[in-house]
Protein backbone atom coordinates (compact mmCIF):
# COMPACT_ATOMS: atom_id res chain seq x y z
CA UNK A 1 0.00 0.00 0.00
CA UNK A 2 3.12 2.04 0.84
CA UNK A 3 4.68 1.95 -2.99
CA UNK A 4 1.03 2.87 -4.33
CA UNK A 5 0.66 6.06 -2.21
CA UNK A 6 4.66 7.00 -3.14
CA UNK A 7 3.97 5.80 -6.77
CA UNK A 8 0.43 8.30 -7.24
CA UNK A 9 2.26 10.89 -5.12
CA UNK A 10 5.34 10.25 -7.51
CA UNK A 11 3.10 10.92 -10.43
CA UNK A 12 0.96 13.85 -9.31
CA UNK A 13 4.53 15.36 -9.27
CA UNK A 14 5.66 14.61 -12.85
CA UNK A 15 2.43 15.89 -13.95
CA UNK A 16 2.68 19.27 -12.21
CA UNK A 17 6.23 19.68 -13.32
CA UNK A 18 4.86 19.05 -17.17
CA UNK A 19 1.85 21.31 -16.99
CA UNK A 20 3.96 24.18 -15.38
CA UNK A 21 6.86 23.34 -18.18
CA UNK A 22 4.48 23.98 -20.97
CA UNK A 23 2.90 27.24 -19.53
CA UNK A 24 6.47 28.52 -18.91
CA UNK A 25 7.48 27.41 -22.86
CA UNK A 26 4.16 29.37 -24.18
CA UNK A 27 4.68 32.42 -22.01
CA UNK A 28 8.40 32.66 -22.74
CA UNK A 29 7.28 32.34 -26.56
CA UNK A 30 4.88 34.92 -26.18
CA UNK A 31 6.94 37.21 -24.69
CA UNK A 32 9.82 36.98 -26.93
CA UNK A 33 7.17 37.11 -30.25
CA UNK A 34 8.55 39.33 -32.34
CA UNK A 35 5.89 39.77 -35.85
CA UNK A 36 7.70 40.74 -39.07
CA UNK A 37 5.10 43.31 -39.97
CA UNK A 38 7.21 44.57 -42.84
CA UNK A 39 7.22 40.88 -44.70
CA UNK A 40 3.53 40.71 -43.91
CA UNK A 41 2.23 43.46 -46.23
CA UNK A 42 3.28 41.43 -49.54
CA UNK A 43 1.15 38.09 -48.15
CA UNK A 44 -2.32 39.36 -47.68
CA UNK A 45 -4.62 36.37 -46.46
CA UNK A 46 -8.24 36.71 -45.17
CA UNK A 47 -8.69 36.76 -41.42
CA UNK A 48 -10.53 33.78 -39.68
CA UNK A 49 -13.93 35.34 -37.76
CA UNK A 50 -12.76 33.11 -34.61
CA UNK A 51 -9.74 32.95 -32.46
CA UNK A 52 -8.86 29.62 -30.37
CA UNK A 53 -5.92 28.65 -28.28
CA UNK A 54 -4.52 25.66 -27.53
CA UNK A 55 -6.67 22.31 -27.62
CA UNK A 56 -9.06 20.50 -25.83
CA UNK A 57 -8.18 16.91 -24.73
CA UNK A 58 -10.63 13.95 -23.10
CA UNK A 59 -10.72 14.08 -19.35
CA UNK A 60 -9.81 9.84 -19.96
CA UNK A 61 -6.82 10.79 -21.51
CA UNK A 62 -5.64 12.43 -18.04
CA UNK A 63 -7.54 9.77 -16.27
CA UNK A 64 -5.69 7.13 -18.04
CA UNK A 65 -2.40 9.32 -18.12
CA UNK A 66 -2.29 9.78 -14.40
CA UNK A 67 -2.96 5.84 -13.99
CA UNK A 68 -0.16 5.03 -16.68
CA UNK A 69 2.75 7.19 -15.08
CA UNK A 70 1.43 5.62 -11.21
CA UNK A 71 2.18 2.19 -12.62
CA UNK A 72 5.82 2.86 -14.55
CA UNK A 73 6.48 4.65 -10.62
CA UNK A 74 5.21 2.06 -8.94
CA UNK A 75 7.38 -0.53 -10.81
CA UNK A 76 10.58 2.04 -10.44
CA UNK A 77 10.13 1.97 -6.75
CA UNK A 78 9.41 -1.45 -6.19
CA UNK A 79 12.56 -2.47 -8.21
CA UNK A 80 14.52 0.02 -6.44
CA UNK A 81 13.27 -1.22 -3.08
CA UNK A 82 14.57 -5.41 -4.48
CA UNK A 83 17.67 -4.21 -5.68
CA UNK A 84 19.38 -2.09 -2.62
CA UNK A 85 17.62 -4.08 0.02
Amino acid sequence: MKIMIQSFIGSIIIHFIYFITIMLVGYIKTKYYKPDIAGAWDKVETLQNEVAFGYVISPYFYLLSIVGVTIICGIIIFSYKKIFN
